[in-house]
C-alpha cells in the first residue's frame, strides 16, 4: 500500500491558466520574429552570399586565432594578477592594500581604450629600458619600441585591465566564506597557501565563477579594440577586406557571427564548470524520486 501523506503547499506546482494576452503575445512575438526574419533573409543588400564566400577566409580564420589568444592569455594572466590584487586588498598591513586600491581604482577608472594606446606609445615616455646589476657597471639596454609593439602592448593592456576588475570579483568571493572556517583552519595551524588552496578558493568558485564567465564574454568583444593597434584580430581582418573590396556590411556581418558563435561556445564550459563545483548543492536524483514518491496520493 502506498504511503501517503498530506501534501504541504510549498510542495504544490504553481499553475496559472493561460489567459488570452498570452496567446497575444505569442502570437506578437512570432510576428515580429518573422518579419525580421524574412526580411534580412530577402534583402539583397546584406549580400549573404558574400558573407558566405568570406565566412571561413584564410585572414579570418587567423584573425579568430588572434582574438582567442588574446582572450585566453589576458583573462588567465588577468586572473592569476587579479587573486594577489585581492589578497593585497584584504591586507591588514594598510601600506599594501593601499597599493591595490590604487591600482583597482586607476585601471577602473581609465578607458581601457585610453590604456591600450597608452601603452602602445609607452617608448614616448621610456625610449630605452634598461636592466642592470646595482653596485656593477653591469647593464643591459633594450629598445622600447623592439619590446612593446602592437601585440605585445595589446596583451598588457588587456591583462592590466582585466586584472582590476577580478580583484573586485574575487574580493567578493573571499567576503562570501564563512568566518568561522577561516578561523578553524587557523586554528588546525594550516599555512597560508594550504589555507588558500584547501578552505578559500573551493568556496569562493561558485561566487566567482558566474561574473567571470561574463568578464571573459566581454573580453572576447573586447578585443575588437586592438584593431585601433594595428593586430591582425577578428575585426581588423574584416576591415582589411572591406576596405579592399568595399563590401562593408557583408564583412560586419561575418565578424558578428563569429563573434556570436564564440561567445555561445564560451559558455559550455562556463555551465559545466559552475555544474562541477556546484555538485554539493544538487539533491541525488535517487532522493528527488523518493521524495516525488512520497507525495504519491492513490487514486
Amino acid at each position: 500500500m502506498t504511503e501517503t501523506r498530506e501534501i504541504r503547499p510549498e510542495d504544490k506546482k504553481r499553475l496559472r491558466p493561460r489567459q488570452l494576452r498570452d496567446y497575444l503575445s505569442w502570437l506578437a512575438a512570432l510576428l515580429i520574429a518573422g518579419t525580421l526574419t524574412y526580411s534580412v533573409l530577402t534583402n539583397p543588400n546584406y549580400e549573404w552570399d558574400v558573407v558566405a564566400k568570406y565566412f571561413t577566409h584564410e585572414s579570418i580564420l587567423r584573425g579568430i586565432g588572434i582574438t582567442l589568444m588574446l582572450t585566453a592569455v589576458s583573462m588567465i594572466l588577468g586572473c592569476v594578477i587579479g587573486l594577489v590584487l585581492a589578497l593585497m586588498r584584504d591586507s591588514k598591513n594598510k601600506p599594501v592594500a593601499a597599493v591595490a586600491i590604487g591600482y583597482i581604482s586607476f585601471f577602473r577608472g581609465t578607458p581601457v581604450l585610453v590604456q591600450l594606446i597608452f601603452w602602445f606609445n609607452f617608448a614616448a615616455l621610456y625610449p630605452n629600458l634598461s636592466l642592470g646589476v646595482p653596485f656593477t657597471e653591469w647593464q643591459y639596454q633594450i629598445d622600447t619600441n623592439t619590446l612593446i609593439g602592437p601585440l605585445t602592448a595589446a596583451i598588457i593592456g588587456l591583462t592590466l585591465n582585466e586584472a582590476a576588475y577580478m580583484a573586485e570579483i574575487i574580493r567578493g568571493g573571499f567576503a562570501a566564506v564563512d568566518k568561522g572556517q577561516i578561523e578553524a583552519a587557523d586554528s588546525l595551524g594550516m599555512s597560508f597557501s594550504r589555507k588558500l588552496r584547501a578552505v578559500l578558493l573551493p568556496q569562493i568558485m561558485p561566487a566567482v565563477i558566474p561574473p567571470t564567465g561574463n568578464q571573459l564574454i566581454g573580453m572576447l568583444k573586447g578585443t575588437s579594440l586592438v584593431s585601433v593597434l594595428g593586430v591582425a584580430d577578428l575585426l581588423q581582418s574584416a576591415q582589411l577586406i572591406y576596405a579592399r573590396t568595399y563590401e562593408t556590411i557583408p564583412l560586419l556581418i561575418v565578424a558578428s557571427l563569429w563573434y556570436l558563435a564564440m561567445t555561445i561556445a564560451l559558455g559550455i564550459p562556463q555551465s559545466m564548470i559552475e555544474r562541477y563545483y556546484g555538485r554539493s548543492d544538487r539533491v541525488p536524483a535517487s532522493a528527488r524520486r523518493a521524495a516525488a514518491k512520497q507525495l504519491e496520493v492513490p487514486a
